[in-house]
């Protein structure tokens, strides 16, 4: 069996994480959220198929021709938007068997695709859909259901509860003939429902599978903090790969790679995962649900909590971290501080494609791309993003998003008097 990758999406929402690499690479808990796909789809594949477009060059390069053992073919994807033609993409290389296939921004455990499995095997089905039982369906659309099978899927049909298609789906060959009779839908995108509503239309045999497990749709930055949290709290084993000198409080579950040292007068509280090649310490202060990537560097009087640091980052000394992610390849100034939370406790909200979207968390700091740099004693307000490549000046309060490739000072007026 084939399992065919959707990866083929700009990840506009994720921005400015998205600026230089398909969102598919971004890393949480140090490990790219394709890595994730692949290690699960394994046991029931033969050969991975990979739609790429956006910086697909990236993608190859990072993954190869193989993930263990498997061949990785990668396809472009076809003119026209959405999943159906997403994965139209592969019709050349499906032959006649039935074939997997899974949004590449999810994640969920392996005991989804063995339950989609065996529902379409159960019911000699035609089609197979995960779904998922959500009570409030206002953001997913609605599978209705009878016995086994599908009846119809629905769009979003506001705050009701019911069964949500989580994005992984199991097709008999004929499913192409189906795509190429689906239209455009009204956001102008081909939709892999639409084509399921025309198969059962036509009579076809369409089964689900209810999944009872985690999943996460990768959406906006919060996501990357809640799959984050979710991997640390549940797949996390502590060891203790690099050095830790005396002085040094590590309380499990912590997993330090090798050559990484921790210097004396660090406290870590676990869950926590760093990666190899790292700096920490002396005299930080490191809290739940951090993962720190490698050759990163967390220095003299600094405390993360909550955060995502990705490779090659710094966080160097006297900043505070909390609910935050930071990029690759970027330098936090002396004094550099995060704020998570609004006086008012309310929740936090987030400018996505231009647009003000309630996070629902009432604890969420800053997004900072990847080769940010910030001076010192810089304040960033809660939910506040900063785009790649930009240089943020010493003493500049971020009270709007900044973007990228750009270099933000204060004005700062002056009076000198003369002493007597």
């Amino acid at each position: 069996m084939k399992g065919v990758i959707l990866a083929a999406g700009k990840g506009e929402r994720l921005n400015p994480l998205t600026d230089d690499r398909p969102k598919v690479m971004l890393k949480v808990a140090n490990k790219a959220i394709i890595d994730y796909l692949l290690e699960n789809l394994h046991p029931f594949v033969d050969e991975f198929i990979i739609i790429v477009r956006y910086q697909k060059e990236k993608l190859m390069e990072y993954l190869g021709d193989e993930y263990k053992g498997k061949p990785v073919t990668y396809v472009e994807q076809v003119e026209g938007e959405g999943t159906a033609k997403a994965i139209y993409s592969a019709i050349e290389y499906i032959e006649d068997k039935e074939f997997l296939a899974v949004n590449g921004d999810i994640y969920f455990e392996r005991d989804g695709i063995k339950d989609l499995l065996q529902a379409f095997r159960k019911s000699n089905a035609d089609a197979a859909l995960l779904v998922k039982e959500f009570k409030d369906l206002s953001h997913f659309g609605m599978i209705k259901v009878k016995g086994d099978l599908v009846e119809e899927v629905k769009e979003k049909p506001g705050a009701v509860s019911g069964y949500a298609n989580l994005g992984a789906y199991l097709f008999k060959p004929e499913v192409f003939k189906f795509i190429e009779n689906t239209s455009q839908s009204q956001r102008g995108e081909y939709e892999i429902t639409d084509t399921i509503n025309l198969m059962i239309k036509e009579g076809k045999k369409v089964t689900y599978a209810v999944y009872e497990g985690y999943w996460n749709d990768i959406g906006r930055p919060w996501n990357l903090l809640e799959l984050n949290e979710y991997i640390l709290k549940n797949h996390l084993r502590h060891s203790i790969r690099g050095i830790v000198e005396e002085g040094a409080t590590v309380l499990p579950p912590v997993e330090i790679g090798e050559g990484t040292v921790i210097r004396s007068g660090v406290y870590i509280i676990g869950p926590v995962k760093i990666g190899k090649n790292s700096k920490i310490g002396p005299n930080c202060f490191i809290r739940p649900y951090t993962s720190i990537g490698d050759k990163c560097h967390i220095g003299n009087a600094v405390e993360i909590k909550n955060s995502i640091i990705m490779d090659h980052s710094n966080v160097p000394h006297l900043n505070y971290v909390g609910d935050s992610i930071i990029g690759e390849n970027s330098n936090l100034g002396a004094g550099t501080i995060t704020a998570n939370l609004r006086h008012d406790n309310k929740n936090i909200k987030v400018e996505i494609k231009d647009k003000l979207e309630d996070s629902g968390r009432r604890k969420l700091g800053a997004i900072i791309g990847h080769n940010v740099k910030t001076g010192i004693n810089v304040t960033i307000y809660p939910g506040r993003k900063i785009g790649s490549n930009s240089f943020v000046g010493p003493g500049v309060i971020v009270d709007k998003n900044i973007p990228s490739n750009v270099l933000v000072i204060t004005k700062q007026e002056k009076e000198i008097i003369e002493r007597r």
